[in-house]
């Protein structure tokens, strides 16, 4: 049976598949309620985009599969404020006979990644680069529209007030305040071209809902 070394571990090809459909399987179940841009499809989407970066830039496929899997299967924002995503991955892992090392190492990446944890560029792998930036690409673009949307309804937070109060948050204001300072924050080139795209996307959106939202000329 072909085999394939990672790091200093050598994996069967159907060792690693098993793996991979197994975590996906156990993470599905966990994130079946969990929504608000953090459900199983925002985790789909970065291991796509994950994957899409580790073949131009390089760095363990198969680490980053699996942190890319398990970054938001226990997000704070559905466990009382606790970041546990790091605690459910090792005993997802562990449960699947994965070796220490390798839960250690996807432990690693995903205790570090979030935007929140503010951990610095210098104290991430390679590994933990990537998987970082395929999650802060899925807050850019047509998706980041609607994620940002989609979690404003569930805070009941407008999208837009024309005047609105300094400290009163809108969907507009996340824009500004946080997403179109991610293109900066990339590490791998493949993301940052990938962030250039999607921010002009969004600035043209805000450009043309700004236009209808003004007072239609009468002719």
């Amino acid at each position: 049976m072909a085999k394939e070394t990672y790091g200093s571990l050598q994996w069967s090809t159907m060792d690693i598949k098993s793996v991979i459909n197994a975590t996906q399987m156990e993470v599905a179940r966990r994130l079946v309620n969990q929504g608000a841009g953090h459900g199983l499809d925002h985790t789909l989407r970065v291991l796509r985009t994950a994957e899409h970066i580790q073949a131009n830039e390089g760095g363990d496929r198969v680490l980053i599969q699996l942190a890319a899997l398990l970054h938001d299967v226990g997000d704070a924002k559905f466990h009382q404020g606790v970041e546990r995503s790091g605690e459910f991955a090792s005993e997802i892992l562990g449960g699947l006979g994965v070796d220490p090392t390798v839960i250690a190492a996807v432990v690693h990446i995903v205790d570090r990644i979030s935007f929140r944890t503010g951990t610095p560029a210098d104290q991430l792998t390679w590994e933990a680069k990537i998987v970082q930036d395929a999650d802060r690409l899925d807050a850019l673009g047509a998706i980041g529209i609607v994620r940002t949307i989609e979690y404003g309804a569930t805070r009941h937070q407008p999208f837009h007030l024309p005047k609105a109060k300094e400290d009163q948050p809108t969907g507009m204001g996340h824009f500004h305040e946080k997403l179109f300072k991610l293109r900066q924050l990339m590490h791998t080139d493949t993301a940052k071209s990938l962030a250039t795209q999607r921010e002009t996307f969004m600035r043209e959106f805000l450009r043309q809902y700004l236009a209808e939202c003004e007072p239609i000329a009468k002719a």
